[in-house]
Formats: C-alpha cells, structure tokens, sequence
C-alpha cells in the first residue's frame, strides 16, 4: 500500500507554528476538497487538533515534497517556513505512525483516550468528503480495531497522570459514590478547569465553584451539566459546610482556607469527614487543617508522587502496545501483500479475456465473410497462443540473459505445467 504521513505536532513546533497550519473543523471539509480537485482524485485524511495538524494520503498520487508544498500554501505559508518542523513517514512506518497516535502513544499526556475519538472524526469526515478508498478504509479500520485492543488488553490509560485527574480518581476512592457528593472548586484557572472536566463522568450531588471574579466563577459552573452554583471567594466560610470534597488551585500567595474556619465548617457538619485537595503552590489550605480528625488533606506533592508511580505503569503498557501495533502492522501488510496477488492475477485474467474477445470478433467476421472455416480457426489459434506467450516469452529471455535463476525456474515450472496440461 503506498501511504504516507506528513504532520507537525507538539514535539516538533511550538503552538506559533501548529496553530498557523491548523484546520478549524468548518474548512476541513473544503480543504479535503480543494485537494481532490488539484490531483485529480485524491485520497486523504486530514487530522487537525489543538497539539497536531497531519495528512495522510496515498503516496501513489503524490510525494512528501508535494504534500508538504500544498499543505504550505494552503494556509498562505512557504514551505521554508515549515520544513524545520515537518515529519514525514512512508509506507509501514506511516501506518504505524497512524496506530501509534490512535493509541495515544504520541500524545503531550502518554496514553489519553480522546485522540482516538478525533481520528474517527478526520476520517469520517474524509470519507464523507469522498476521499477515502477501499484501501484507506482498511487501513484506518484496522487502526481503531488496534486502539481498542490496546484499551482493553494493556493499561496505557488506566492510571492518572496528571494531578487533576488524580485529584479526581483519588475523590472516587474515598467516596464510592460520588452521586451523594456536594463538591466546591476553588478557582477558575486551568486546572480547576481540568479538575471539572474528568468530574463530568460522574452524576455529582452539586458543584460550588469559588472565584475572586464572580463571572469567571459562573462561566465555569454554567459549563458543568449538574446542578451547580457560583460564589465570590468570600463567600466560601457560609458555603464550607455543605461541601463534602473541596479542591482548590488559585493563585493567592495565602492562604484561602484555615484551620478556624475548617473547624466550624466541621462543627455545623456534626463532623462529617471532608477530602481537601489543595493543587496550587503556594499552598491554599494552611498545613494545620491536617490536624484536624475528620479532614482527609492531600497537597500537590501527595499527588506527583501518584502521578510518577502511574507513568511508570502506562510507559510499561506503551511497550506492551507498541508490541500489539507491530503484530498487526504486519498482519495488514500481509494482507495487502495478498490483497495485491489477486488484483495482479484478476488483471491477468481480464487482459487475456480482452484479447480472446478480440481475436474471436475478428475470427467471427471472417467466417460471417465466408471464409475458409479451417483456415479461420488455426489462425485464431495460433494468435491467440503467439499474443498468449508474448509476455512470458520476453521475460524468460530476460532471465537468461541476466540470468535470474528464480525467475527461470518459475517460468520452467509454468511451461512444463502447461506442457503436462496439454499432453494429458
């Protein structure tokens, strides 16, 4: 299969860059048009997300130079200005390319499942464009078949590895039903963003989010889809008693909860325990909130220490993958290897049905002209056998002369099959 790859990503440019030659989802499909139109007919995927932009196409219809070229001027760039930060990958090590970026082996977090969901959409949105073949269809099939089987039987994204998700995961441990949990964020920066986004797997009782801007507090709450409120950061002390898991990450040099007020929030409870996950640094949860019996604090530096242990694991389940990749990059390449017979042997077949066609036209003529019957039927044999046996002809001449002592015996074992056939 002739397949390649050209992209960039996070390793290889800088957001300036990758942001330049990115594919909002409304042009996608224009793009993948405006493509066909200029080769002809065209085969390719385009994946565009916020850490890669890459192109898949068929080799066949065109280069890595060409491919390049047109992705530059496509978004009005020279390619000077691109080839620093360019890759490239040609045939097998394409669709190994593909496999491994499906399986979130190439990802900026090792492992994270939502790039699978973004390939499926590039290349359902190619084929609903009409610039996937057959041929692309197995490929990519083949991929999501791979990146499921990596899911299941490896665990490349069963652990957190980052603290936002950690903090999550480790809620999940210590509630085991977080749909009784009223939970209060503490900030509205990136992280707590995060920290809402992996929360959106779970049917929670309510969601408080804090902010010193009440707007940024409400825009956050008002992205969950549970029951949510948004409140100003002085009026955390009113609300503390009703949170049951509390994480916070802002940017306050002090501290934003202490010991009093925990222990009052702790007191209206009646002591009920409560989870504090404090992510920022410099600290928001004054260390001697840990003295206190029925609260569980876990700072940013508890969560590394998960975070590093659970790399370690998923680079593990990397090799284990990478392992699964390489079986079935070769299993496909056998395939096309078959695949790739039979289209030989069927175009074979159908040349000498044309010029049997061909020749008994012509031999059907003659004899509708009344000609001699006899003299029609050796010559129509006798072309048939010459046009027959130009091809292997030549090419035995061509191994002797070389000489190729594998093509001779080839073409020896294909001559004494149709001598034996013949004298039988």
């Amino acid at each position: 299969m002739s397949f390649i790859a050209i992209g960039i990503n996070h390793q290889s440019a800088p957001v300036a860059i990758r942001e330049r030659v990115a594919f909002p989802p409304a042009s996608l499909a224009g793009a993948l048009k405006a493509y066909a139109k200029a080769t002809g007919q065209g085969e390719l995927v385009i994946l565009s997300t916020c850490n890669r932009t890459e192109i898949f196409a068929n080799s066949e219809q065109t280069s890595v130079m060409e491919l390049s070229s047109w992705l530059a001027k496509l978004h009005n760039l020279e390619l000077h200005d691109l080839e620093n930060y360019l890759y490239s990958h040609e045939k097998q090590h394409a669709i190994e390319h593909l496999m491994r970026v499906a399986c979130g082996l190439d990802s900026l977090i090792l492992g994270e499942p939502q790039i699978l969901g973004q390939v499926k959409q590039a290349f359902s949105e190619a084929k609903h464009v009409g610039t996937v073949s057959g041929k692309f269809e197995k490929i990519f099939q083949t991929t999501f078949a791979v990146a499921k089987k990596v899911r299941t039987q490896t665990d490349i994204g069963a652990n957190a590895v980052s603290v936002a998700f950690a903090a999550v995961q480790l809620a999940k441990q210590i509630f085991a039903n977080l749909s009784r949990s009223h939970v209060m964020l503490i900030g509205a920066g990136e992280t707590i963003e995060l920290v809402a986004k992996h929360l959106s797997d779970f049917d929670l009782k309510k969601v408080t989010v804090a902010n010193r801007t009440l707007s940024n507090a409400q825009n956050l709450a008002n992205s969950l889809n549970v029951e949510s409120e948004a409140i100003t950061i002085s009026e955390i002390p009113e609300k503390l008693v009703h949170a049951d898991i509390i994480i916070s990450s802002t940017a306050s040099a002090l501290p934003i909860l202490g010991k009093g007020m925990v222990s009052s929030a702790l007191k209206n409870r009646k002591h009920k325990p409560m989870l504090m996950i404090d992510l920022a640094v410099p600290r928001d949860i004054e260390n001697e909130v840990d003295d206190l019996d029925e609260v569980f604090l876990y700072t940013v530096d508890d969560l590394q220490h998960i975070v590093q242990q659970n790399v370690a694991n998923r680079e593990q389940a990397a090799q284990e993958a990478q392992a699964i990749i390489q079986e079935q990059v070769a299993q496909l390449l056998l395939w096309q290897k078959q695949h790739k017979k039979i289209d030989l042997i069927k175009a074979y077949r159908d040349d000498a049905d044309t010029i049997r066609q061909s020749l008994q036209e012509r031999a059907m003529a003659k004899l509708s002209a009344g000609e001699d019957a006899q003299k029609v039927l050796e010559e129509f044999s006798h072309k048939m056998a010459q046009t027959m046996m130009h091809a292997p002809t030549k090419a035995l001449q061509q191994a002797i002369a070389n000489p190729n002592k594998k093509a001779i015996d080839l073409l020896e074992d294909v001559f004494v099959g149709q001598s034996g056939r013949k004298n039988k």
